[in-house]
């Protein structure tokens, strides 16, 4: 396809637009049917629109202040779709980016897109190696706010179905209409929008049908009285979404059911229990590990950024202040609380409340042992909370160093899932509604001055921290993909 010039703004858009299009069900293949998952520096462009794979394409020219469009990565999707492969991750952005590189330095000495591609993802080729020996089951238990987020978040990722699949989810005895009332909650968020697909109800089988997948509804009062193996469902990795129990003691209880073996708490855990913030300390867990806890949604989203900012500068000390969406944790109108505040209503007011998160972070990056404190401000919006961070370093830097820096960080580390970064001058809240990483860095608000430096991160304190539990389930699970490229 010939690209039209410059100023032809919208036969540009059209002939883009066409080619994203075509992408579409190439890349659906790929991950349908040889669990091939491909990725725009990060941004997975399986089960995406036309148009958020033309945004995620903007997203790298914007931000990695690169040419590379759907005109150049087209051509090398195409390349990469015949070859032999199989359960492997590429991030088709790098793979364009390093063939336009090549092209540049070259010249007509340059490989041929199909040869150039053969070559870089050769140690791919004709592997058929699974990512785990055996397909894992997950139960979720509990189907409040981040039950159904990371039930669409498994589904979606289900793929050839042989890496991992969503079996059960546990819930309270209900009433009648009970089945009808979950499948309403999963299909429609007024956050997040619509879920992407269908779901069906099986009353006779007691029954989700999600996207094909069969989602069995088990009604129990505690872990330990359910039976998973009655339902076909073996070793089983639980996902604890209620809070309710949140040390040792309390989550042994679902390794008592028969067909459980493993426990993630979407939660803070307490006591000897290890903390893990993907992308930061995910190496602690060990395949022994029978107990895990995802932490916070702000301390997964502010700890990969002290950590680099540390790993970087030093920080000598610093104080976080949360502006945190509220939640189901407070009162819609004034009422009775346990809570200093957040008794008061949470749609009527600014909240002040305390936050762990800037304790917590230590147990992610020890070296910030008593150098941060912390607070947090509820505010009447429904989700995306903001992390500010005030931080004395152990060296001058500049804004345009340290943004620079973190734009890096986004785009070229291995951390490109936890920090993203945004340019936008006019950005606000609802527009990080959705955001898979766990933070945003808001470039144009940084403020440095000399040592001190403030860093404003938003996150989705919802979504965004979903995704972080899953990263977290995945390697819990012992998944393995192979991936390109090898380095961040």
């Amino acid at each position: 396809m010939t690209r039209p010039s410059l100023d032809d703004y919208f036969g540009d858009w059209k002939q883009r637009e066409a080619l994203a299009q075509e992408m579409i069900p190439v890349v659906g293949r790929l991950y349908s049917q040889r669990n091939v998952g491909i990725f725009l520096y990060g941004r997975a462009l399986h089960n995406r629109s036309v148009a958020n794979i033309m945004k995620s394409h903007r997203f790298v020219r914007q931000v990695g202040r690169n040419e590379m469009s759907e005109f150049e990565s087209h051509p090398v999707l195409m390349a990469l779709a015949r070859l032999d492969l199989a359960h492997c991750h590429i991030d088709l952005g790098k793979l364009t980016v390093r063939y336009m590189e090549q092209q540049e330095q070259l010249g007509a000495a340059a490989l041929p897109v199909e040869e150039f591609v053969a070559k870089e993802l050769g140690y791919l080729v004709g592997v058929k190696t699974k990512p785990i020996e055996r397909s894992q089951d997950v139960v979720l238990y509990g189907f409040g706010r981040i039950g159904r987020l990371i039930a669409r978040l498994l589904i979606e990722r289900t793929s050839t179905g042989e890496v991992m699949r969503l079996r059960a989810i546990v819930v309270r005895p209900g009433k009648e209409g009970d089945l009808e009332k979950r499948a309403s909650l999963l299909v429609s968020d007024s956050v997040h929008g619509a879920f992407q697909g269908t779901v069906r109800v099986d009353e006779e089988n007691g029954c989700l049908i999600a996207n094909g997948n069969v989602i069995k509804v088990i009604y129990a009062n505690r872990p330990d009285e359910v039976d998973y193996t009655k339902y076909g469902i073996q070793d089983a990795l639980i996902i604890d979404n209620t809070g309710t129990w949140r040390d040792e003691a309390g989550l042994s209880q679902h390794l008592k059911a028969k067909g459980a073996s493993k426990v993630v708490l979407t939660a803070p855990g307490k006591g000897g229990l290890k903390n893990i913030v993907y992308g930061i300390n995910h190496e602690q867990i060990q395949p022994e590990d029978r107990i895990i806890t995802a932490a916070s949604c702000t301390t997964n989203a502010i700890a990969p950024v002290l950590k680099v900012i540390n790993d970087k500068f030093g920080i000598m000390h610093g104080h976080v202040e949360t502006v945190h969406a509220y939640t189901n944790d407070q009162n819609l109108i004034d009422n009775y609380h346990e809570g200093n505040r957040r008794g008061r209503s949470a749609a009527l007011n600014m909240v002040l409340t305390e936050t762990g998160a800037a304790k917590a972070v230590v147990k992610a990056v020890p070296e910030l042992e008593g150098k941060l404190t912390g607070n947090a401000v509820r505010v009447p919006i429904p989700n995306v909370s903001m992390a500010i961070l005030s931080l004395h370093l152990n060296q001058a830097t500049s804004k345009t160093e340290l943004n620079e820096f973190l734009r890096l960080i986004a785009l070229h580390s291995k951390l490109q899932n936890q920090i993203s970064y945004t340019q936008a001058a006019d950005a606000v809240s609802s527009d990080f509604v959705g955001s898979r990483e766990a933070a945003i860095v808001d470039s144009t608000a940084t403020i440095v001055q000399g040592n001190n430096c403030v860093l404003y991160l938003w996150y989705d304190n919802e979504f965004g921290y979903c995704n972080q539990v899953v990263r977290m389930v995945y390697k819990m699970a012992g998944v393995q993909y192979r991936l390109y490229p090898l380095e961040g």
